[in-house]
């Protein structure tokens, strides 16, 4: 698609948070995380208006690019001319978090269906491996309400989600926020791996469950772990291997 460069339209500061998401959602579809063009990611831009970016529904992820990004606001009107439309259940879902989370630049948001089922088990996450460990220590719970469309739904997502960075949508799908795009990139990939492992051992013999007080000790073990970079600690090997594959992200 021949969509015009905003480049030398926009500050240093948003092209950068563009080319970034971009970079996600290529991300997202080479692992296989995407729903045709049914679930999105945002990114917030610094300041007090609590403007975001968000995919222009009906690309593919694979498609998107830093300059076709869609840039709305609080109410989902766009803060600058696009001829893309937003998906309204994205909007009500980013928005409501981005009201209300200002340690919140990136939510990210998947149908897979590895998460879509462990959403639909009734015990949810279970503390089976070292991935849960890390989801368990700030997990909360949302249940389905059907397509967001409502923003009487906002509040209750806010309060499910709270502090965390990990939500599971009942029967719906994952959610991860991140004080980066970064951040919330790692913090999905060892969401959806917990789900696939889940899986995977519920296919087997008799699950061993992790000690509780493991759990508790998992933030240390994750700054331990990134050299307290968090996902910025991986984000510029995933962007080298994104240039050798699929480099027009950035445009």
């Amino acid at each position: 698609m021949n969509i015009p460069s905003l480049k030398e339209k926009v500050t240093a500061e948003e092209w950068q948070l563009r080319c970034d998401l971009a970079a996600c959602y290529r991300l997202v579809a080479q692992h296989g995380w995407s729903d045709l063009v049914f679930t999105h990611i945002s990114a917030r831009l610094p300041g007090p208006a609590h403007h975001f970016l968000i995919n222009p529904y009906g690309l593919m992820f694979d498609e998107v690019t830093a300059s076709s990004l869609v840039l709305v606001d609080q109410e989902g009107n766009k803060v600058r001319e696009s001829p893309f439309p937003v998906n309204r259940a994205g909007f009500v879902i980013h928005s409501a978090i981005h009201a209300v989370r200002e340690d919140v630049q990136c939510v990210l948001h998947t149908h897979t269906r590895a998460g879509v089922a462990v959403s639909a088990q009734r015990g949810g996450v279970l503390p089976i491996s070292q991935q849960s460990t890390f989801v368990l220590a700030a997990l909360g719970y949302h249940d389905y309400e059907g397509v967001a469309l409502h923003d009487e739904e906002k509040p209750r997502l806010q309060k499910d989600l709270g502090a965390g960075s990990f939500l599971m949508l009942r029967n719906h799908g994952l959610l991860t926020v991140g004080a980066t795009i970064a951040d919330a990139f790692l913090a999905m990939y060892v969401f959806e791996t917990t789900c696939q492992i889940q899986l995977a051992a519920q296919a087997g013999g008799e699950l061993i469950t992790v000690d509780p007080k493991i759990i508790d000790g998992v933030a240390h073990a994750s700054r331990v772990q990134t050299g307290g970079l968090g996902g910025s600690f991986v984000w510029p090997a995933l962007l080298r291997r994104l240039e050798r594959t699929d480099p027009t992200y950035s445009t």
